[in-house]
């Protein structure tokens, strides 16, 4: 590919927080801006450049047969493929219906559910095609993305954490809530890359970075109920945008 490599942004089933992310960086879009063509980018622009592309960034998850073919397309058009948020990478809040009849979701919801063209379930891209690099939350962010693609532009691989969000703690300075103040934390089995925001603002991770790479969630749960959280509640933590992974670690375990 000749010329300045060529960035594209794509939507799938989300609701474009991540795509905020990335225009709420200002600045340091412009300066990206000097440095990549932004080929495809809607929630910015109308202009639609053909492929291929060198990196193409994927928000959302997969839930119709025409995502599926689209993903596929754009897999095939894109020589880095980076999915980023909750949604891209692990189905969503919206994959809830994974676990229930989307049948009778579609006949409770739509006047017409016959003329709804849904997929039973709902998943992430990497379901369907290969991924290189993922980044997760919900949303996503900011320095992680910048990094990302950064490291993308000048050749390196992106330094996506592998640590838990306890780490982050450590090395921010914040006081475990979970130890120190009895508050019901997911933190020692979220993946890291918020930054600890919550428990810096005594609250307890609520887990929207996804499981870590080795989560011991079986563990936790006892801590959970010990600090006041109700059975109940267990599993509206765990069942929240990135319920899918959760429940997979769950079942493993």
């Amino acid at each position: 590919m000749s010329g300045p490599p060529s960035l594209a942004v794509w939507k799938f089933a989300s609701c474009d927080g991540c795509q905020l992310t990335l225009l709420d960086c200002e600045d340091e879009l412009l300066t990206l801006a000097e440095e990549v063509r932004i080929a495809t980018f809607l929630e910015a622009s109308s202009e639609i450049i053909p492929g291929p592309y060198n990196v193409s960034l994927v928000e959302g998850s997969i839930t119709t047969a025409a995502d599926e073919r689209r993903i596929r397309e754009i897999r095939d058009q894109s020589h880095i493929l980076v999915t980023i948020g909750a949604c891209a990478t692990a189905g969503g809040i919206q994959a809830l219906r994974n676990f229930a009849d989307i049948d009778e979701f579609a006949s409770v919801v739509y006047a017409k559910p016959e003329y709804v063209d849904t997929l039973a379930t709902s998943t992430p891209a990497s379901a369907h095609v290969q991924v290189d690099y993922q980044l997760q939350g919900c949303p996503i962010d900011r320095n992680q993305l910048l990094d990302t693609l950064a490291a993308l532009l000048v050749g390196r691989e992106p330094r996506i954490p592998a640590k838990t969000v306890c780490t982050e703690c450590k090395l921010r300075g914040v006081t475990c809530v979970a130890v120190a103040e009895g508050i019901p934390c997911l933190g020692p089995v979220t993946h890291a890359g918020c930054g600890a925001l919550c428990p810096a603002h005594h609250r307890g991770c609520y887990g929207c970075f996804g499981p870590a790479s080795t989560p011991n969630t079986a563990a936790l749960i006892p801590l959970l109920n010990r600090d006041g959280m109700s059975e109940a509640g267990v599993e509206r933590v765990f069942s929240t945008f990135n319920v899918t992974r959760f429940a997979a670690e769950r079942n493993d375990g």
